[in-house]
């Protein structure tokens, strides 16, 4: 038996996914099937339950128990892995994040870039996913960190806070609002606005900035992810407000006027989260640190 075996098998768990298990290891649907079924035959125990005609994974009895204790042995090997490595003083690894598009789209290039220019023995696998994605993938142990916006504390979870972002309106050249320096959350009563679905974070905060200024705004859509919005905007939809690091782009290439708000609470907190039971590898220790740092 392989502990590559064993992280088959967590991955193929924590993922729900045949395929996705197999892309994370760089092996066929099909190789993932015959390690599940290796283990099975080595622990003569049934380790998931086969339904036809469903796709979900769903564990034994014994199943559970080995995941359990299968997630410790890989925690362990990560351990002795980290612990080789700081005798000689290297940083490396893999350090596996999942971030919001909100933030990482036009955040963590530069700082995957400048960490990998820091330490060329590690690796950043960065993926994209929705808040509660990122949050649940933190949890159950499939990424180390997990990036986003407006992060809520929760039991079993360290947050530390990054930089926040200022929030700023956009709109199209030429809007009444584009050769203002700043708009006042009042002035925005009645425009029509272009807004971020309402289940998101950045959405919810900003209604409720708007509830507390008694400003009713005119929704023309919703959408789940930044650059939408701001195509929206551009084609003439309506007014948003979005974080400043994700609008600086447009405004340069004269897309959308970007207006400052004038209250001080538009901003966005951003935040590393990562599991409280756990400790960090050095490569993500190190990571967080530079996501600490102003830019």
């Amino acid at each position: 038996m392989h502990i590559e075996s064993l992280k088959v098998f967590c991955d193929l768990v924590d993922l729900q996914s045949f395929s996705l298990a197999a892309e994370r290891n760089f092996v066929t649907q099909s190789a993932v099937s015959q390690q599940i079924r290796s283990l099975e035959e080595r622990f003569k125990r049934k380790l998931l339950e086969r339904v036809r005609g469903r796709r979900d994974v769903k564990l034994t009895p014994a199943g559970e128990v080995f995941y359990r204790e299968a997630k410790n042995v890989l925690s362990a090997f990560d351990q002795l892995q980290e612990s080789l490595r700081g005798l000689v003083g290297k940083i490396g690894g893999t350090v596996k994040v999942a971030c919001t598009y909100s933030v990482g789209l036009h955040e963590m290039p530069a700082k995957v870039g400048e960490f990998m220019s820091k330490f060329p023995s590690a690796r950043i696998d960065l993926e994209y996913s929705r808040t509660t994605r990122v949050v649940r993938d933190v949890l159950n142990g499939s990424v180390e960190l997990g990036i986003l916006a407006f992060p809520d504390p929760r039991r079993g979870l360290t947050i530390v806070q990054m930089p926040t972002d200022r929030m700023v309106l956009v709109c199209p050249p030429g809007h009444k609002f584009s050769a203002r320096t700043q708009v006042r959350t009042k002035d925005l009563d009645g425009i029509e606005f272009v807004h971020f679905e309402r289940d998101t974070p950045t959405r919810k905060a900003t209604d409720r900035i708007l509830k507390a200024a008694g400003v009713e705004v005119k929704k023309v859509a919703e959408f789940d992810n930044i650059e939408t919005i701001k195509r929206a905007v551009e084609v003439g939809f309506g007014v948003a407000i979005l974080p400043l690091p994700a609008v600086v782009d447009v405004e340069k290439a004269g897309r959308l006027a970007v207006v400052k708000l004038a209250e001080k609470d538009w901003v966005r907190p951003v935040g590393v989260i990562h599991r409280s039971d756990r400790s960090l590898s050095l490569a993500a220790k190190k990571f967080v640190q530079l996501l600490e740092e102003k830019t």
